[in-house]
């Protein structure tokens, strides 16, 4: 196989880009050192996470130099998410640290005011020149395509800008904004989005940068997107709780409102609700055309030590097959291994990182570090698993999982916390609630309100909430849309909807009725009620723009 070189300084998920590669028929070989660059055909610039942080590692391992030399010799180059903003002059999110300033753009952070930020999900990448004279698509970009982006900072797009120096741009709109997604020039390639985390789509624009396919004319069968088909789709998640069954076995369970063991069956005696294998269902839901995978260990390991973590290996196989983003949760904090050797959480996050996921989850530790902070007077501590990874990793890479209940009561003023007026009064005809949350799987309550949680972890660095519901847990009665609207007037991160999904319609509404960034789904695609299919196909029908399943490359 030919091989393609790729430079590693501690950029997040690098096993799922070597997996990618490899897909198209490529082997890595890993730059170690900067002189290692004199003899490197191909090469590729991944990253995740703060701008400075990257371009100062760059920097401090000596290769900004040898980056440069390689651009200048006419050698294939591609940069991905930071690989594409290190190209750029520099970025707001840390003026004092200059870029390699090979394209005359300086990042800025999006908007913040009309929209979530991060800007997380599929996007367009369309080229500028598409309906012009000569129409020409560029590395195997598609414009009715979607490509997965995650970052606060982008290039925005100033038309002729760029195009008056010979560059190819690509463009993705958010809000009212339109950036640069991909650019292209002789042998450089970038792209602000991860191809190795946008399925087929990102498949073919990787193989087309390898085998040195810049440009062709597009095709009379590729559709050219209207306006309303551009823009930041509707994502739909897979969500599968593993935990070990009572034979020792990792399966993917379900509960009802967390309770994962089978009731009232005498034969099973209560054993763990067993659907399915963790690997194969995460596979299945890609292939149906899930935007994300999500994993929620909900086991323990106590007894396990750190770096062999059952859940590490099903990230390690599962990143084989499924090119979508994984996200994994539980056991993200400090802690202490077998041999009785300290492990801070940025390193057990660093493991899962190295494995496979794109983010990690964290729970209870959430909860536990927001009481710290407001108890600080809202001082931030630099010491949360929050800070740490975020800091380290980019915020995108945290996500916060809040487990909040409700709770009534006659007025407002008769509790201290965030309440709301619900349109669903409780047995005594209490029309105001507050939503309590809780930790350790919802055995034990805390003396803070879901809104207090969402604007603390903000604060701290986390990058998206994923919005559980311990009333709805199971139900298969749609989401709590006020409790969604509740939290995503609090803070201006994504939020993620989940619990209660139970038909199609459930998505339609809460995608209707909030703000909502994404919804989750589980219970009713693992006992095979419906598939993502089903739902994307049922928003696609309503209106809802979804990101289409690409088959070998093609639409």
């Amino acid at each position: 196989m030919p091989t393609v070189h790729l430079l590693d300084y501690v950029a997040g998920n690098v096993r799922s880009l070597v997996n990618a590669i490899n897909k198209v028929g490529y082997e890595v070989e890993w730059v170690r050192s900067p002189s290692d660059l004199k003899n490197v055909e191909n090469l590729i610039l991944p990253g995740v996470g703060h701008f400075g942080h990257c371009l100062s590692q760059l920097s401090r391992g000596g290769y900004l130099q040898p980056i440069r030399e390689h651009i200048n010799s006419g050698k294939p180059f591609m940069g991905i998410c930071v690989g594409i903003q290190a190209l750029f002059e520099g970025s707001e999110e840390d003026p004092d640290v200059a870029g390699l300033g090979v394209v005359p753009v300086r990042m800025q952070k999006f908007n913040a005011e009309t929209k979530s930020v991060p800007h997380i999900g599929w996007n367009s990448a369309t080229n500028t020149r598409v309906g012009s004279s000569g129409d020409q698509s560029f590395c195997g970009l598609n414009p009715s395509s979607k490509y997965y982006y995650v970052h606060s900072y982008a290039a925005l797009y100033q038309p002729d800008v760029l195009e008056r120096d010979g560059w190819l741009v690509a463009t993705a709109t958010y809000g009212e904004e339109k950036f640069i997604g991909a650019i292209a020039r002789d042998n450089i390639f970038a792209t602000q989005f991860h191809p190795e985390k946008s399925g087929q789509a990102g498949l073919r624009t990787l193989r087309a940068f390898l085998e040195g396919t810049k440009l062709h004319t597009l095709t009379p069968e590729i559709s050219i997107p209207t306006k309303e088909k551009t823009g930041l789709t509707r994502r739909i998640i897979a969500c599968l709780d593993v935990r070990t069954n009572d034979a020792g076995d990792l399966v993917v369970t379900k509960g009802d409102q967390y309770d994962v063991r089978e009731k009232g069956d005498m034969e099973t005696g209560g054993q763990v609700r067993n659907l399915g294998k963790p690997v194969d269902m995460a596979r299945k839901y890609y292939e149906q055309g899930a935007d994300e995978v999500t994993f929620l260990n909900i086991t323990s390991f106590r007894n396990c030590p750190v770096a062999d973590l059952p859940m590490l290996e099903i990230l390690r196989r599962t990143s084989e097959t499924v090119f979508v983003p994984l996200t994994i949760g539980g056991g993200i904090r400090d802690t202490v291994d077998t041999d009785g050797t300290y492990i801070p959480a940025l390193d057990v996050a660093t493991m899962y990182f190295k494995s496979g996921a794109d983010k990690v989850s964290i729970g209870s530790d959430a909860v536990i570090a927001a009481e710290e902070y407001y108890e600080a007077g809202e001082v931030l501590s630099g010491k949360t698993a929050i800070e740490t990874i975020s800091k380290a990793y980019g915020n995108q890479a945290v996500v916060v999982s809040v487990d909040p209940k409700r709770v009534y009561v006659n007025s407002p003023e008769d509790t201290k916390h965030h309440t709301l007026e619900t349109g669903y009064p409780d047995a005594a005809g209490q029309t105001f609630c507050w939503y309590q949350c809780t930790i350790k799987g919802g055995r034990e309550t805390r003396d803070m309100d879901v809104c207090q949680l969402a604007k603390a972890v903000e604060a701290m660095g986390a990058g998206e909430i994923l919005l559980n519901c311990i009333d709805k847990d199971g139900s298969n009665s749609g989401f709590d849309l006020e409790l969604i609207n509740h939290v995503k007037s609090a803070v201006t991160i994504p939020v993620i909807a989940s619990s209660g999904a139970g038909i199609p319609k459930h998505f339609e509404e809460v995608f209707d009725k909030t703000t909502t960034d994404a919804a989750l789904g589980a219970g009713m695609f693992h006992r095979g009620e419906y598939t993502v299919g089903d739902v994307k196909n049922y928003l696609d029908e309503k209106g809802f723009l979804v990101r289409k399943i690409e088959v070998d490359g093609a639409c």
